[in-house]
């Protein structure tokens, strides 16, 4: 063997060790989802992340979050959310296989790194436990963790902790809490087009919400009511 040789098996020696190693330590600090089996968070990854930036801004932070169990949330807001976000979610483990291969087609067809298609296990796995930034580490975390919570938890329960803890504004944090902060009523008291606009927020709610009330978030808010609401809609209810 030469040289070159015995250097290049050293270096894919040592390479498969400490991947090995990355591996073993990615998996072992993993957070246990079943502790919100019959808890409520007291606080979220990004609800954390957020009273750091304000405060790195020399801004006040408020925390706006009530979180409420699923029979006190309006059907309308949860026939909604589904629609605009993962419409799915009842018959998938976690992952639209359908809607990943839909979004990496439109990328190709683009020449742009594949976005969207995160179901609302996904995006819970985010809140609770991780960020918006996106590299290659965390999307690996969070398809372990995603994998974790519908393990752990029933679909039922994911869905009540996702509408209880999603940002829908500055500190706001939750289903209940935005109906408040935005509407003045308690969520179960919201209407559908009340729900349309709550979902339309999601995307992005500290610049697309019913205050800002930009035309995109209103083209937005009418088409998730019309998907939602409209005529021939076969979405079923929550089992």
């Amino acid at each position: 063997m030469t040289v070159a040789k015995r250097l290049l098996a050293v270096v894919l020696f040592w390479a498969l060790v400490g991947l090995g190693a990355a591996i073993i330590a990615l998996l072992a600090t993993l957070p246990d989802p079943s502790t919100f089996a019959d808890t409520w968070p007291e606080s979220t990854a990004y609800m954390r992340l957020r009273a750091e930036e304000a405060e790195a801004e020399g801004r006040r932070f408020r925390l706006k979050y009530s979180p409420v169990p699923l029979s006190q949330i309006s059907p309308s807001v949860q026939r909604a959310i589904r629609v605009a976000e993962d419409a799915a979610f009842f018959q998938h483990q976690g992952f639209d296989w359908f809607e990943v291969r839909q979004a990496v087609g439109k990328a190709w067809e683009k020449g742009e790194a594949p976005r969207g298609a995160s179901t609302i296990t996904q995006q819970l796995a985010r809140n609770l436990y991780l960020s918006p930034r996106r590299n290659l580490f965390r999307k690996i975390r969070e398809a372990l963790i995603t994998e974790r919570l519908e393990a752990q938890l029933s679909k039922r329960r994911i869905f009540e902790l996702y509408l209880n803890v999603i940002e829908f504004g500055a500190g706001v944090f939750g289903v209940d809490a935005a109906a408040r902060h935005y509407f003045g009523i308690p969520v179960a008291g919201v209407y559908p087009r009340q729900a349309a606009e709550l979902a339309a927020t999601i995307p992005a709610p500290r610049s697309q919400n019913p205050l800002t009330d930009t035309r995109s978030f209103r083209w937005r808010a009418e088409l998730v009511y019309a998907r939602a609401f409209g005529q021939g809609d076969t979405l079923e209810s929550a089992p």
